[in-house]
């Protein structure tokens, strides 16, 4: 009887998932990618935030309009650039996540070298688009930047100041709108805007948590699921709270803003309900852009949330006009 052969493969040609991809890319696929890193959903973000201030003007003007065009262009260049700066030093760490191992700069299909080349032309650009408006405009970017590269440094690994440092980001965002339209800063509305994001960022948090038990973020070993329950639920409090009460203090609304705060506060309410439903029962929420833009009930109770709280506010400048 002759022996039976086995043929062993060598260990260098088993596949790890942990190492990254590498080889040749032609310009197509480099170019998908650089789109990839750029990650053009989240630039909804900024669309979602920067403009509100243009609810608190008092009359419509077109060169309000243009100048807040401005800010949510220059927020997006901004923030593209931090998020390509965070890839690029969670590399290492992303390739033991089980979706993030995918991003150009972890998989090995964008070389750190690119990366960076990238990043210093959109500084070019930031720059320029910075120079087209007073220079003093442009504090909430700066803040923003150095808040970035602080959470980049170090601020990433300390629970809850992970958290606050991203919700602070969105504060900015609604800052520099506020600059850009030229309108007194809304207090209430601005606490807001900052408790529903750190509601959505420690959602992220949580789903994070629930998937790879604190191993790919060290800021995780500092939140438990119970923890990140709890704290979801208060931000939610605050948020509805200070929702209230913008509607009836500083909202622009003037004799309809009573109308505008009880047909509003349900549509509120049950956004808040079924984004803490997402989270909880059906554990979505790892993407906060994508559950809120891609989940049929929160769209549609956002588009009628809109058509009221519009119609209000619309009805309330035609009476003062």
């Amino acid at each position: 009887m002759r022996p039976i052969r086995t043929i062993s493969r060598p260990a260098s040609r088993v596949a790890d998932p942990r190492r990254p991809r590498t080889g040749p890319a032609g310009p197509g696929r480099l170019g998908r990618d650089l789109v990839t890193l750029v990650r053009p959903g989240q630039w909804a973000k900024n669309l979602i935030v920067v403009p509100v201030p243009l609810i608190d003007q008092e009359s419509w003007r077109l060169a309000s309009i243009w100048q807040v065009g401005w800010a949510v262009l220059t927020f997006t260049v901004a923030a593209t650039m931090v998020y390509i700066v965070n890839d690029i030093f969670d590399r290492h760490r992303d390739r033991g996540h089980p979706t993030k191992r995918h991003r150009p700069i972890a998989a090995g299909q964008v070389s750190v070298a690119a990366a960076l080349v990238l990043v210093v032309a959109l500084g070019g650009l930031l720059l320029g688009l910075v120079s087209l408006q007073p220079w003093s405009w442009s504090w909430p970017i700066a803040a923003y930047l150095l808040l970035s590269f602080a959470y980049s440094m170090g601020l990433k690994h300390v629970p809850p100041i992970d958290v606050f440092v991203v919700a602070s980001g969105f504060a900015l965002r609604l800052a520099l709108g506020y600059v850009a339209a030229q309108t007194e800063i809304s207090g209430w509305l601005l606490t807001c805007v900052f408790s529903l994001c750190l509601l959505l960022t420690v959602g992220k948090r949580r789903q994070e948590l629930a998937a790879t038990r604190g191993e790919h973020r060290p800021a995780l070993r500092g939140y438990t699921i119970a923890l990140a329950d709890q704290l979801m639920v208060l931000s939610a409090v605050i948020t509805a709270g200070t929702y209230l009460l913008y509607l009836r203090t500083e909202a622009p609304l003037g004799a309809y803003g009573l109308a505008a705060a009880v047909l509003s506060a349900p549509l509120a309410l049950f956004g808040l309900f079924r984004y803490l439903q997402l989270i909880s029962v059906h554990h979505s929420g790892e993407n906060p852009v994508r559950t809120l833009l891609r989940d049929p009930p929160l769209v549609v109770n956002s588009l009628v949330w809109m058509v009221v709280s519009g119609s209000f506010l619309l009805a309330s400048h035609i009476s003062q006009t």
